[in-house]
């Protein structure tokens, strides 16, 4: 089973779902992306772009989909999920101390 990560935008007759984006100029912010795309390009610095790979993460029978920075591992990418989560856990109100 999938897991959107965000509402599903409809423009025109077309209807895109947005994904989290991880590492690069965009890392952590949701775009909307057609669901045949297996990479993105996205305007970095004024005449740069940056190169998003579609990827998944699954536990048992979930899955989300996300597009990773071309420079990240898989492994890199994980270890940014779990510093991000330990992060957002410490600063939320009355947030976990490690």
């Amino acid at each position: 089973m999938m897991y959107p990560l965000a509402e599903i935008h409809r423009t025109g007759g077309e209807s895109m779902q947005s994904y989290l984006f991880i590492g690069g100029a965009h890392d952590g912010l949701n775009f909307p992306v057609t669901d045949d795309i297996e990479s993105v390009k996205l305007p970095a610095r004024i005449i740069e772009k940056d190169n998003y790979i579609r990827d998944s993460l699954s536990v048992s029978d979930a899955s989300i989909t996300f597009y990773r920075h071309e420079s990240l591992t898989p492994e890199r990418v994980l270890d940014l999920l779990v510093e991000h989560y330990k992060a957002w856990c410490v600063n939320r109100p009355g947030g976990r101390r490690w």
